[in-house]
């Protein structure tokens, strides 16, 4: 059965349903990587520089909308920039299971679903709650790579429901190359 179009579960709507010891059948997190590119801490105190993909709306984001967009990131960057040249981390994590009520799509089911209306639903995929001004990437680089790090992270957010903006700031905290 193919997936679901990302409006319908774009909002949030009721309480996190995240208690994995009560969900049965809840499907695993399909995102192998939350750390990318050169991870050792000697090499990280290198990067000079930060660029962050933060969301602008409250709403939920699918695993498979987190993965496609870390994918197209990180394989931007490593053909581009190189694996030892940037630290990438994908700083959400999928914890609420969504729920689906599976519909009958042939003729006449339309009958059969009318005691359905409050139906609860069997787990069909993960997201990740998401709040405005919330952090989903983190890249940490070189000044010389800023080209290629907006642009990843630009084909990043193409992948992904809600609106984002990217920052661009210095890694010690200063917001004087904020962009």
């Amino acid at each position: 059965m193919p997936v679901r179009p990302a409006r319908c579960y774009r909002r949030i709507k009721g309480p996190p349903y995240t208690r994995l010891d009560y969900i049965h059948g809840a499907p695993y997190v399909q995102i192998p990587k939350f750390d990318m590119g050169n991870t050792s801490p000697s090499a990280r105190e290198g990067f000079t520089m930060v660029a962050r993909l933060v969301v602008e709306a409250r709403g939920q984001i699918r695993a498979q909308a987190l993965e496609a967009a870390r994918q197209m990131a990180y394989k931007y960057l490593s053909v581009k920039v190189g694996d030892a040249n940037y630290y990438f981390r994908l700083e959400v994590y999928p914890h609420h299971v969504l729920r689906e009520n599976k519909m009958l799509a042939m003729a006449g089911a339309d009958r059969l679903q009318e005691g359905m209306r409050l139906n609860f639903g069997s787990p069909a995929g993960r997201a990740a709650r998401v709040e405005r001004g919330q952090v989903l990437m983190t890249i940490e680089f070189k000044p010389e790579h800023l080209p290629h790090i907006k642009e990843a992270l630009r084909r990043a957010a193409s992948k992904l429901p809600l609106p984002t903006r990217l920052i661009v700031e210095p890694k010690n905290g200063d917001k004087k190359a904020a962009s």
